[in-house]
């Protein structure tokens, strides 16, 4: 086993206790205060039911070139991918109006 190897397990270990950390302790935080936790959930049901709505309007087309044994297509996937990249564009849509609506907000008091 090489030193890049051991390095590399090494820092995947670290990303993964980072992640578990980072999910855990604001959960473990939140049981003091129930209502931050409610807050949390309608976040998540708010990107579920968006996600859902992408899903809905993506189309499930998929050209011929992306069907090779190499790549694998599916009309499944090809409709979950274009789910997200319409939830992708709602939210950085939602984002950018959000910044100029606080920037315009901010100027005007």
């Amino acid at each position: 086993m090489d030193t890049y190897d051991i390095l590399l397990y090494g820092s995947y270990l670290l990303i993964a206790l980072g992640a578990f950390v980072s999910i855990v302790m604001p959960l473990i935080k939140s049981l003091d205060n129930p209502k931050s936790l409610l807050k949390t959930v309608v976040g998540i049901v708010g990107i579920a039911v968006l996600f859902f709505i992408a899903y809905s309007i993506s189309s499930d087309e998929v050209l011929p070139k992306f069907t090779t044994e190499q790549i694998n297509m599916t009309a499944e996937k090809s409709k979950s991918i274009g789910g997200m990249l319409i939830m992708t564009y709602i939210l950085s849509i939602l984002a950018i109006g959000g910044i100029v609506f606080t920037e315009f907000n901010k100027a005007i008091k």
